[in-house]
């Protein structure tokens, strides 16, 4: 990686890292970007000279990466069950863009829009719910099988000009559905999708009941199924090796993220997942309230630890929570790249030796050591650790 750019212009903002990482590019070498009007402006390695820049700064031990993308969080402002402010919660810890799992239906949308989105600095994208309400029901969204409603989701994606809406998210758990059907409460969420042509983000019925082999045909490609390295009836590992309804699924055009939440991970699944090729399209958090409060801070940069200490490579980590969720959202023009000329979203991270017990839902622990954030860069603003 030499320089991008001419560098003889002036900056607002240059910062150098020992390790500056496009994954678009594959580069990874001590380097610096620099940043003009909101936009990365120069890309250069220690064999090209920064351009002038009004404020400069150097992490020799930093990792510099596009603004990591979480693409299952639940961004808000404490009205729903699950909402956290993204500012802290996510932006100040290294993640520029989050795509809301439902935090917002149908008639909560617009305020959410007013609330969440129009007072934060963070990107947000939304899924929205196909229950009318989204998650502010503290009873759950579907305590009554009508709250499930296409056609209240169907026209406020219409309405909307916002561009913010990515699709439509449903999920089937028992915790979710409470004593609604799951089976209706999918094809309710697939008829929205179908007739809005948006892609679901999908949670999958854990108890028995309904097979994995009957949800995922019921997919269309390009939606998303999220925590699918939960150790339970859908996790994607049976007999240690991945399913065959899984491998044809991905066939069709099905994307895999991760989901993390409390603790949906599972080190021998993903050791499989690992070994055969088979890894999450997307590495995400599922950060919400459960998290606050917590001695370790549960943000996409511990994700990222726990995925180290599971024995994924880096190289497999970083396109994971850059470029990859920005292809899922199509803004892969604008964020998840170093190129000059995208927005300047960055998170600069360290990796801290530790070591660290990192959990599964199993009980298997591994250790290891842990992704810190250390700066994050949103449009051009200096984002200071937060929470």
């Amino acid at each position: 990686m030499t320089s991008d750019q001419p560098t003889s212009t002036t900056a607002d903002l240059v910062i150098s890292a020992g390790r500056v990482i496009d994954p678009v590019t594959g580069s990874d070498a001590p380097g610096w970007v620099a940043v003009h009007d909101g936009r990365i402006s120069a890309v250069g390695d220690d064999s090209a000279r920064p351009p002038e820049a009004i404020s400069n700064l150097d992490y020799p031990d930093g990792i510099l990466l596009p603004g990591l993308i979480d693409l299952h969080a639940h961004p808000g402002l404490g009205d729903g069950r699950y909402g956290i402010d993204p500012d802290i919660h996510m932006l100040s810890r290294g993640s520029t863009t989050v795509l809301s799992q439902g935090d917002a239906g149908a008639r909560n949308w617009d305020r959410y829009k007013e609330e969440v989105i129009g007072t934060r600095k963070t990107r947000i994208r939304m899924a929205l719910h196909i229950g009318r309400n989204g998650e502010s029901n503290p009873e759950g969204p579907f305590t009554k099988p009508e709250f499930a409603d296409a056609d209240e989701c169907v026209a406020a994606i219409k309405e909307d000009d916002s561009g913010a809406i990515w699709g439509i998210t449903v999920n089937t758990s028992v915790m979710t559905c409470g004593p609604s059907d799951p089976h209706e409460i999918l094809n309710r969420a697939l008829e929205a999708a179908e007739v809005t042509d948006l892609p679901l983000l999908f949670g999958p019925r854990r108890a028995p009941g309904w097979a994995l082999e009957d949800q995922l045909p019921l997919l269309r490609p390009g939606d998303v199924f999220t925590y699918c390295s939960d150790p339970s009836e859908t996790t994607l590992v049976r007999d240690g090796r991945i399913r065959d309804c899984v491998r044809e699924a991905r066939e069709r055009g099905i994307l895999f993220d991760l989901g993390h939440g409390p603790v949906a991970i599972n080190y021998m699944a993903l050791g499989v997942m690992n070994n055969e090729g088979f890894l999450p399209d997307t590495i995400s958090s599922d950060v919400y309230s459960f998290h606050l409060g917590q001695e370790q801070p549960h943000d996409l940069p511990h994700v990222m630890s726990k995925m180290r200490a599971a024995g994924v490579s880096e190289s497999d980590i970083w396109p994971r929570v850059t470029v990859r969720p920005a292809e899922v959202l199509g803004l892969q023009e604008e964020i998840g790249t170093l190129k000059p000329g995208s927005c300047a979203d960055l998170s600069v991270l360290r990796w801290d030796e530790g070591p660290y017990v990192h959990a599964d839902l199993e009980g298997a622990d591994r250790t290891g050591g842990m992704y810190r954030p250390v700066i994050t860069v949103r449009g051009g603003e200096l984002i200071e650790p937060l929470g």
